[in-house]
């Protein structure tokens, strides 16, 4: 089968490394890729969101299979489009529909959506410009912490924890006044903090079946101790040690099971990754946020993990007996640390010449590339998040151990990583 992965960031890199294992995977595309999904499959020079060339692709180049790792195609109607195209009506489509991928387009609907079906989430309110005024008010009686979101896509960094009235309604002007985040924050949530330890759980899915992935934690703010601004990610750990027993018992009756069985309920065409943003709180589980498709930089480890063949899973979840399909994980730990350009999630500056990188994959060691271009056969920084060392470990602590000691080789420019990652679980 020929398949066709769109994106060109870490979490393709390592979807691609995975997808290429397969003896069902005979000739892999990605549009628009890296040099890291070169090495693995074929760069195709358009872009995600380009539905007339990744059609015009699908044809000419016999794809059987569209796996789509961002989210922007998504929320933008990339599998209603192929759909609707007839000749492509047997190709299978990771991703789902863009009714569905609201789940993560609007918080407000994502919202509603638990609410129906009476899934866990911290309390919230919504507001836009029309109602601004109330907004405020809201917020000047609000407890504190306060967390603001922005009800569209903003590429992971559109959520602001305020630890005083003066900064949330600072952001909340920003959001909605002043378009901080464009569209995006147009409509604002505002909702009850939760305090506790952040997970995402995975589930694959057709609609009505579904199986669960490793499952992981990621680390947001981009200074150690989790300090700073909030980035798009800069490291991950699998598995994470509460995640079991009887807390996974209520993340599957309380959470997995009630979203599915939703997303069936209100026909919304769901085929592909569900991401479950959780956190625990005092053992019980809330949804901070739902995604459409894998997590960056959680893919970097769940991939790893995943000891199943990607592409049989995704044949079974189109063609059904996706429950049934046992899933296989590495009972190993996985760790990665993202390297990301000096002056990120703020201004940065890009073409910094990477030395190293080649080096850093070796044992027990995989380099995945993020923002990464190639220029007459050198490697340079193009993006605020450049690269994901991944490492294997029989505990977390040695896994981030590994990564760190191949960060060592490498070298850029005003290159800044986190040496904490998985902080919260070095003692166990």
């Amino acid at each position: 089968m020929n398949i066709l992965l769109l994106g060109s960031g870490g979490r393709e890199h390592a979807i691609a490394w995975k997808l290429r294992k397969s003896p069902l995977c005979d000739h892999l595309y990605i549009a628009p890729g890296n040099p890291g999904t070169a090495a693995v499959g074929e760069n195709l020079s358009f872009g995600v969101n380009d539905f007339d060339a990744i059609t015009a692709c699908c044809r000419e180049r016999s794809i059987g299979m569209v796996v789509v790792g961002p989210e922007d195609p998504l929320v933008n109607g990339i599998y209603d489009h192929l759909r609707s195209q007839k000749e492509l009506e047997q190709m299978i489509i990771v991703g789902p529909s863009a009714a569905a991928a609201q789940l993560e387009g609007s918080k407000a609907f994502a919202k509603a959506f638990m609410g129906r079906h009476g899934i866990p989430t911290a309390a919230y309110r919504e507001f836009t410009k029309d109602n601004y005024e109330e907004g405020v008010d809201y917020l000047k009686q609000h407890a504190l912490p306060i967390v603001l979101k922005a009800d569209g896509l903003a590429a992971g960094k559109g959520v602001v924890i305020a630890e005083s009235h003066a900064w949330a309604l600072e952001t909340f002007a920003d959001m909605i006044q002043e378009a901080r985040f464009g569209a995006a924050s147009a409509k604002v949530v505002v909702e009850e903090f939760l305090s506790g330890v952040e997970l995402s759980v995975f589930a694959l899915t057709n609609g009505r079946e579904f199986v669960i992935l490793p499952e992981a934690k990621d680390y947001k703010r981009i200074g150690e101790g989790d300090t700073g601004p909030n980035t798009g990610g800069m490291g991950a750990v699998s598995p994470v040690p509460f995640a079991q027993g009887e807390f996974m018992q209520k993340v599957m009756e309380r959470i997995v099971r009630p979203t599915i069985a939703g997303l069936h309920s209100e026909n919304l065409a769901y085929f592909g990754f569900v991401f479950f943003g959780l956190i625990n709180v005092n053992g019980d589980p809330y949804v901070i946020e739902y995604n459409c498709r894998m997590g960056d930089p959680e893919t970097e480890v769940v991939m790893p993990r995943l000891q199943s063949d990607l592409v049989e899973l995704f044949l079974r979840m189109q063609q059904g007996g996706l429950a049934e399909t046992p899933v296989q994980f590495d009972p190993r730990s996985a760790a990665t640390v993202v390297l990301v350009s000096g002056g990120y999630p703020g201004d940065f500056e890009k073409g910094k010449l990477i030395q190293g990188l080649d080096k850093a994959t070796a044992g027990d060691t995989l380099a995945f590339h993020a923002g990464i271009r190639e220029e007459n056969g050198n490697w340079l920084s193009n993006g605020g998040r450049v690269a994901a060392i991944t490492s294997y470990g029989s505990n977390i602590q040695e896994a981030v151990s590994l990564s760190n000691n191949a960060i060592e080789k490498i070298h850029f420019e005003n290159m800044n990583f986190r040496k904490d990652i998985g902080y919260e679980f070095m003692s166990r």
